[in-house]
């Protein structure tokens, strides 16, 4: 026997569990896939419950807000770039699901590297240790060009990279987002943090040009945030800090102009939930009204997902 007092569990009160509230139910289960099935039908087959959900959720927001004729917004980082997904979502933006791109200076980075050589993302640790880290000329020269172009012609910086990559037509333009952005006149809109891009350790780095450029890109951002209310979305991509960031404040200048910026959908996918995006666009925002998902994954999976999922949406 042991020294130590026990509960008597015989006199627990039950129940049944068939009369009991249940949060689970057979027909929300998944059905198990199999080879050569549609992706309408692997969507169907995915589990009613829980992220499954979310993700056809934030699908159908896109496509509400295409018919609705609202924006649909894409922030992203550069890792999104990086892991191949600009193809997706230049296609995306071609059919009309996409209507502002906005990005910090690594992702335009890579994308402009893409468009240019086919290739980007040098090897940084072998490349620190003797100082040759970020130093391609050919790639700073053009960003930094661009910059000075939009200061002198009062357009917005990505505005500035797009249209000298179209210019240019390199051999892998059709892949880049920010030429994708130019050629059917969306925005794309490039919000710099002085001293993380390679470029600003050039001496072709203007930084009146990349304030002044950067700093209308915001104005035009805003003025798309203004539109989101009663049905536009904002999806963001791995961007931990800086568009998260520069949401808000713009988020912020559009209602205090007045905009009725409630009613909207956002969404956070990145492969960790941090702190600014799960606070300035997933909670903050939709607050006076709206809905917020957080989505964990690889942008290398979820991003095609979410594709497929709009595009199935779209048909129906």
């Amino acid at each position: 026997m042991s020294r130590y007092p026990e509960v008597d569990l015989s006199k627990v009160r039950t129940y049944s569990a068939t009369s009991r509230p249940s949060k689970v139910k057979t027909d929300e289960v998944a059905t198990p896939p199999r080879a050569g099935m549609t992706m309408r039908d692997f969507l169907d087959g995915l589990p009613r419950i829980l992220k499954a959900d979310d993700l056809k959720a934030v699908a159908k927001a896109v496509v509400e807000a295409k018919k609705a004729g609202k924006p649909v917004v894409a922030m992203l980082g550069g890792h999104v770039i990086k892991t191949g997904c600009a193809p997706i979502l230049a296609d995306l933006a071609r059919q009309g699901f996409i209507h502002h791109f906005a990005s910090n200076g690594a992702a335009a980075i890579h994308d402009t590297e893409l468009a240019r050589f086919g290739h980007t993302s040098e090897d940084v640790a072998a490349q620190l240790e003797d100082g040759s880290f970020g130093m391609a000329d050919d790639t700073a020269g053009m960003v930094n060009a661009a910059a000075r172009h939009a200061q002198a012609r009062g357009e917005g910086f990505g505005e500035a990279v797009g249209a000298l990559l179209v210019e240019e037509q390199g051999p892998y333009l059709d892949r880049a987002l920010l030429a994708t952005a130019w050629n059917i006149g969306i925005p794309y809109t490039l919000h710099v943090a002085m001293g993380t891009d390679i470029v600003h350790q050039h001496p072709t780095a203007d930084g009146a040009a990349i304030g002044d450029a950067s700093l209308r890109d915001f104005r035009i951002f805003a003025a798309t945030v203004a539109k989101l209310g009663h049905g536009g979305v904002v999806l963001n991509f791995g961007s931990a800090v800086v568009m998260p960031e520069v949401f808000l404040k713009a988020l912020a200048v559009a209602r205090n102009l007045g905009h009725e910026v409630v009613d909207f959908t956002t969404a956070n996918f990145d492969m960790l939930q941090h702190y600014r995006p799960t606070v300035n666009v997933v909670h903050r925002p939709v607050l006076p009204g709206g809905k917020g998902y957080s989505i964990t994954g690889h942008h290398e999976i979820m991003i095609p997902l979410l594709a497929a999922a709009v595009l199935e949406e779209a048909e129906g």
